[in-house]
């Protein structure tokens, strides 16, 4: 008899098969090849639909401003902007009489950016490593692919490993700037043929051998200067001049494994397993550490992590706040006054959240106003959590900070369960986009939205069933035109109104 944990890991298996095939079988270069749907998953029934549309209710707040180097708010990294606020200004789906696609690459096409023409970048990563690709954002047509560097021997979990391709950002040129797998960082560019549009290599920025032999590049984002920081796993914070190539770099000591956000006043945030940091540039563009402020931290790796630590990357609120969660049980949801230098305590509020022995997170927080939304993953252990049948523990909150800062305090809390997505708010209609996987034995997925305002759940969408419909830590992006794009094990969705 097979034991149960094997049998749970038996469609993973073929996955990884599928995966090595179908991925490299991707070319370097294509010219509108039509999608292939991801495979459905059990058998079963699942509702198509559940709820009602819903009515716009637009959310009026202030935005983060444009970065100069970067493509527009929206369109040009996995947290929509550098404030990382992950609230598009565009609208997403209302829930009427909705269409589905896919795109099956047995690969997650997590990070999705979109270029002046409004097409699909994407990295998409499966088992041997990633590969930089164009897709056409109405039919998922893939429309060029250009292979990025391999997995390293010996490199960690492939479904945990998130160095080397899963945060990247599209610049204001349309060019993909890149932390490669073999520690160097790519910016990539577009051209122009006669089988159509194609990728280029235009920057090569080394950093290996600055750092040791077993770390990895996490993210990589300009200051608003023009300046590339990045960040390696082992807590190595880096600065590259983009017309010198010159590097500089500061050793914190301290593991690293979010993306981090930048702001107009020169500052960099970044959260290790220990701290929140504020970092600036100092004389010839070397990091230098302007604040640090310790956080709560049991120590321990929940099941829902990928590190012991904050599993979030910074968001900046208005032009005063930066937000986290800690590691604590039960986790708080922590704002500090974001300044170089500030007049009073650092830390402004903190609210707990979600039950004790239930409670991790590790994707950033909605940052709207003054107001945060975090979600609750805890219980996903990895892609084997939500098979034949599996869940998480169930929960979204919204936390508000109070006039003036003093005080964090509870608005709503959602019972939906989202294990691991980046969920999303859209400021023109005012619904919050989360995907959520009920206890069920089809193993359905759903693209769920809920009222901004009052937590409650106004529809959901199947987008498919099974492990190919996994989102395993991807984000939801809203796209140009009200479509919402979901990154999954087996490639992308695309959702939107019928």
């Amino acid at each position: 008899m097979i034991p149960h944990s094997t049998r749970r890991l038996t469609p993973l298996l073929r996955w990884c098969l599928a995966g090595l095939a179908a991925f490299a079988a991707l070319p370097a270069a294509a010219h509108a090849l039509p999608p292939v749907p991801i495979p459905e998953g059990p058998d079963g029934d699942p509702p198509a639909f559940l709820g009602a549309p819903a009515q716009p209710r637009p959310i009026s707040a202030e935005v983060p401003p444009r970065h100069p180097h970067m493509a527009a708010n929206g369109r040009s990294n996995l947290h929509v902007d550098a404030y990382m606020s992950d609230a598009h200004q565009a609208p997403g789906p209302l829930g009427r009489e909705m269409e589905r696609l896919s795109t099956f690459f047995a690969a997650e096409c997590a990070s999705v950016t979109f270029d002046r023409a409004g097409r699909i970048v994407t990295i998409c990563v499966g088992l041997e490593g990633p590969r930089l690709v164009m897709l056409d954002p109405q039919t998922l047509d893939l429309l060029a692919a250009f292979p990025l560097p391999p997995r390293q021997p010996g490199t960690a979990n492939p479904f945990t490993d998130f160095a080397g391709g899963g945060y990247f950002y599209l610049d204001d040129r349309d060019r993909a700037v890149i932390p490669t797998t073999h520690r160097h960082i790519w910016v990539v560019e577009q051209t122009d043929g006669p089988l159509g549009p194609g990728f280029r290599l235009a920057r090569d920025y080394d950093t290996s051998g600055l750092l040791s032999p077993d770390d990895k590049l996490f993210s990589a984002l300009p200051d608003w200067s023009g300046r590339i920081w990045w960040a390696s796993q082992a807590g190595v914070v880096g600065t590259i001049d983009p017309a010198s190539g010159a590097i500089r770099t500061l050793d914190t000591g301290e593991q690293i494994t979010n993306s981090f956000a930048v702001d107009e006043t020169g500052g960099v945030f970044i959260v290790s397993d220990a701290a929140l940091y504020r970092f600036d540039a100092a004389a010839g563009g070397t990091p230098r550490v302007t604040w640090r402020e310790e956080y709560p931290n049991s120590g321990v790796q929940k099941p829902g992590q990928v590190s012991p630590g904050s599993g979030t990357t910074p968001t900046l609120i208005g032009s005063k706040y930066v937000a986290i969660t800690d590691n604590a049980d039960p986790m708080s949801v922590r704002v500090y006054r974001r300044g170089a230098d500030v007049s009073g305590s650092r830390p402004a509020c903190s609210r707990p959240v979600f039950e004790q022995g239930a409670t991790a997170t590790d994707n950033s927080l909605i940052g709207i106003g003054k107001s945060l939304i975090v979600e609750n993953n805890h219980g996903y252990s990895g892609p084997a959590a939500t098979t034949q049948g599996g869940t998480t523990s169930p929960g979204l909150e919204r936390v508000d900070i109070t006039e003036g800062g003093g005080t964090c305090k509870g608005v709503w809390r959602s019972a939906e369960t989202a294990p691991s997505v980046v969920p999303k708010v859209s400021l023109a209609n005012g619904l919050v986009y989360t995907y959520t996987k009920p206890a069920d034995p089809s193993d359905a997925w759903y693209f769920t939205a809920l009222d901004f305002r009052t937590g409650a759940t106004v529809y959901k969408q199947l987008a498919g069933t099974g492990l190919g419909f996994n989102n395993h830590y991807a984000p939801i992006t809203l796209g140009p035109g009200g479509t919402a794009y979901v990154g999954v094990l087996g490639g992308l969705v695309l959702l939107r109104d019928g």
